[in-house]
């Protein structure tokens, strides 16, 4: 990242994408310290305020500094209380904190959360056009089936 600070929208968004790649590869490195000083920096940017923090919750965890995973995780909630991730690896911390209590209800809500929002990998190209082809099968199906109801119908009556 450079050191003079992005003016535009889309200078900070991009430095905030490549201080999230560089902070995931400085994990992946075990380099733990640095990947959370330039997630702390990439912080100031405003944006994606909850995937920061629930990498630098990543980041902690994997440093063994549970109090600030802890930290981290539930400001990654405040931010997107939805965040299912961010309230699963707070459950881990907390069992890890040996809080029986406070795991058992994080680790439950983690689990209706992930429930009431599945994740769903990204779809391959050739995937969406054998989705879209197979959606247009049904229409067609559906209006075909109807049509034919329809002769069935008029033929009957008649």
């Amino acid at each position: 990242m450079s050191t003079e600070s992005p003016k535009s929208p889309e200078e900070r968004a991009a430095c905030v994408e490549e201080g999230l790649a560089r902070a995931e590869e400085l994990r992946k490195a075990r380099s733990y310290n640095e990947g959370i000083r330039l997630l702390v920096d990439v912080l100031q940017y405003g944006l994606e305020k909850a995937k920061i923090y629930y990498r630098l919750g990543n980041l902690y965890v994997d440093a063994g500094d549970l109090a600030r995973a802890e930290y981290a995780y539930k400001r990654a909630l405040e931010v997107d209380p939805k965040h299912t991730n961010a309230m699963h690896n707070l459950a881990v911390v907390y069992k890890r904190q040996k809080k029986v209590s406070l795991f058992v209800k994080t680790y439950k809500q983690a689990q209706r959360m992930a429930l009431l929002r599945p994740h769903s990998p990204p779809l391959a190209p050739s995937d969406k056009v054998h989705l879209r082809r197979l959606g247009l099968r049904i229409v067609l199906g559906v209006v075909a089936g109807g049509l034919l109801f329809l002769v069935v119908l008029l033929i009957v009556l008649r």
